[in-house]
């Protein structure tokens, strides 16, 4: 029962400021084009238990897993996290995702009480491994994909202590850009807790700390009522993912749905058993492409924290593709067994509420990395981008196209800033006409990128999806296009597989041609 909903209406806006000038200060202030231009990086608030309460707009595959992360921190280091501590980890088996997602972790005391968290998470462009930019097309073990942060302890009396973080710097090739980008995240959790405290102050701390119980619960039944209207109905589907990079093919995700007064129960049985290849998927990530399609489908005005996701029950095998037991690779799971997650749980959805739901979008976030040592300055430098593709199109709207969609919501590398940057160089950027599927409404085209090497001794690695397989339409709508990764050199096309990690000669064009979304509904006949 809200006690006072005026000032609930304000406390709740209020504290999604607080967080989306998290991201301002995270953005404004990192070092690497990934963060600062990209915008790969999440902000958001806890409670003192780790409960999530209040998030700004960023990276969904971030925001519904950072709650794990935070009770990782809490469970490890409880007493340790006093005033002036903020706590770093990208263990994917303590609550991360994959390694290049690093979360940091801070913790806010109001008269020697602490009281809340923030925390942010940001992709870092490198943080060790078998390749660079640590998102290899092949990794066996988590081992390969780099340095393995259990929650620790690496700002003290606020500030950066560098020998809690030597393995990282020993073991990325760009320190200097690990440290710089470490500093903004810093920064975002300083001005996430002033401003918190502000808040407090302004409001009263018991009022708050009230609130932010208050604020879960309304978001737990708003959910309730709006799944309500399906309760008693099922519904199951079945995808797959093109492969794993180690040699399985046709990796299978299924799902079944269960909608009760209580909720909904998410059951993945019937998913393939982990495999040898990166497209494990971490526990936390798994949870958090399933919440993300229960707030996009259902969570338009509804406030997003934990209240939301506490009326879904996910049942994951353990050993599974979707709960891997240590030491599974994992880089590629974060990013492309993600969106498949979402697309077998759209599918399932479609079953229930045909006119809510969309069509497949590209299912793939297409990750390229370049590194390797820059021929103008003489020092080791890594590339990391995701690239647009199609969206799926849905009953009265035709899918957009060349955009991220579902569990990426970053933005491209603007070329100025990548030709600066990097020793790189632009050919095409453009939309792949005609890739979405066919229908009443379209899905939306894909994109092609050429990107020229210029240097010697490159290694690009691509981790993809949708290759093979193609997003599919619903209600007689067509499927998108399969996408499509190449190297162009000396006039000859080298076609690559969806997971390839290769050396590039200087003048080689790495080529990406991202998959189109499927249509909806069935095309109008001549």
């Amino acid at each position: 029962m809200i006690e006072d909903p005026i000032s609930f209406e304000v406390i709740k806006n209020a504290l999604i400021s607080c967080a989306r000038e998290m991201s301002q200060a995270l953005r404004r202030t990192a070092f690497s084009p990934n963060i600062k231009e990209r915008r790969d990086c999440s902000c958001a608030l806890f409670d003192k238990d780790g409960h999530l309460i209040a998030q700004s707009k960023d990276i969904p595959v971030h925001l519904g897993a950072m709650p794990l992360s935070v009770k990782s921190c809490i469970r490890a280091l409880d007493r340790n996290l006093e005033e002036g501590t903020m706590a770093l980890l990208n263990d994917p088996y303590s609550g991360g995702s994959h390694l290049p997602d690093l979360t940091l972790v801070a913790p806010v005391f109001v008269e020697g009480e602490r009281v809340a968290f923030t925390a942010n998470r940001a992709h870092h462009a490198d943080i060790g491994g078998v390749s660079p930019g640590s998102m290899p097309g092949l990794s066996t073990s988590i081992h390969e994909e780099g340095v393995i942060i259990k929650p620790r302890i690496i700002v003290e009396n606020d500030n950066l202590q560098k020998h809690a973080i030597t393995d990282i710097l020993s073991g990325t090739l760009t320190p200097d850009e690990r440290i710089g980008d470490l500093s903004a995240q810093i920064a975002a959790n300083h001005v996430g807790i002033a401003r918190l405290r502000e808040v407090g102050n302004i409001h009263q701390w018991p009022d708050l700390i009230r609130t932010f119980q208050e604020l879960q619960d309304y978001s737990a039944n708003r959910m309730r009522n709006a799944l309500a209207k399906y309760k008693g109905q099922t519904a199951s589907f079945s995808d797959t993912l093109d492969s794993d990079g180690a040699g399985n093919w046709e990796i299978p995700i299924s799902v079944s749905l269960t909608i009760s007064n209580a909720g909904a129960i998410v059951d993945f049985q019937g998913t393939s058993e982990q495999v040898n290849g990166n497209v494990n998927c971490p526990i936390a990530s798994t949870l958090s492409s399933v919440y993300y399609v229960f707030i996009a489908l259902f969570g338009k005005d509804i406030p997003v924290n934990e209240g939301c996701w506490s009326v879904i029950e996910v049942k994951i095998p353990e050993g599974s593709l979707l709960n891997p037991m240590y030491p599974a690779a994992v880089s590629a799971g974060n990013v492309e067994t993600s969106q498949r997650i979402v697309d077998v749980t759209l599918g399932a959805f479609s079953e229930i509420a045909p006119n809510l739901v969309p069509a497949a979008s590209q299912g793939t976030m297409n990750n390229l990395t370049i590194g390797g040592i820059d021929p103008r300055i003489g020092k080791a430098f890594s590339f990391y981008e995701t690239i647009g593709g199609g969206s799926g199109a849905s009953k009265g709207n035709e899918g957009a196209s060349g955009i991220h969609t579902h569990m990426t919501n970053t933005l491209n590398t603007p070329i100025e800033s990548l030709e600066t940057e990097y020793p790189l160089m632009v050919h095409a950027y453009s939309i792949r006409k005609g890739t979405g599927g066919d229908g009443q409404w379209r899905g939306g085209d894909g994109i092609i990128r050429e990107i020229e090497i210029r240097g010697e001794g490159c290694t690009i690695s691509i981790q993809s999806e949708r290759r093979r397989s193609q997003p599919w339409g619903l209600n007689g709508g067509g499927n998108g296009e399969s996408g499509r990764n190449a190297l162009v050199y000396e006039g000859k096309v080298h076609a690559l597989e969806a997971k390839s990690t290769v050396l590039a000669p200087n003048g080689a064009i790495v080529r990406i041609e991202t998959p189109g979304g499927g249509g909806w509904g069935p095309p109008a006949s001549d």
